[in-house]
Parts: structure tokens; C-alpha cells; sequence
């Protein structure tokens, strides 16, 4: 039986890039990573219509940016962009602290 290595593993930072782009010391690491899963599950359920395909999440000191990407852009944004923006507000606050909108 042959060793079978995963898809994406083997092409992370040659032709693949992380869905998450952050460092974290040892005591805040764990908190960050379950906090990531919590946006991805949450946007992946109630932005299911749209066809999410990939989303990344970015960190700095005081914000979090998530970029979403999407087959039909337009279910999010909406009737003439009423509801752009609109995916970071309706996160819920307990998953995500320090948040602030871009």
C-alpha cells in the first residue's frame, strides 16, 4: 500500500497559498484557529445559495479581513449593494473578538 499525501498539503507555498494568513504566540494560537472554523462554518451556512468556494481570513494586531469567494457574488451583495458589507456585521460577536468592519 502506497503513502498518500493530500492534495492541498503538498501544494501549500508552491503553487497554493494558506486560507489563513496570521501568527499567533502559543497562548492566543488555539483561541484564533477555533475562532476561524466558528467564521468559515458560520458563512458557509448562511451564505450557502451564494456557492462559496474559498474563504480567507487575515489577521493583523486589532482586525480581522475575510474575503469570500464566491460563484454569485450578487446573492451577497444584493439589490444595488444594499447588503455589501452586511456579511461582517451579522457574524455573531462571540466568535469574533477584536473585530472591526474594513
Amino acid at each position: 500500500m502506497g503513502q498518500k499525501v493530500h492534495p492541498t498539503g503538498a501544494r501549500v507555498g508552491i503553487i497554493k497559498d494558506w486560507n489563513s494568513k496570521w501568527y499567533a504566540d502559543s497562548k492566543d494560537f488555539a483561541n484564533y484557529l477555533v475562532e476561524d472554523q466558528k467564521i468559515r462554518k458560520f458563512l458557509k451556512k448562511k451564505l450557502y445559495t451564494a456557492g462559496i468556494s474559498k474563504i480567507e481570513i487575515e489577521r493583523t494586531a486589532k482586525m480581522v479581513k475575510i474575503n469570500l469567494y464566491t460563484a454569485k457574488p450578487g446573492i451577497i451583495i444584493g439589490k444595488g449593494g444594499a447588503g455589501a458589507g452586511t456579511a461582517g456585521h451579522s457574524t455573531p460577536s462571540y466568535e469574533i473578538r477584536n473585530a472591526h468592519q474594513c
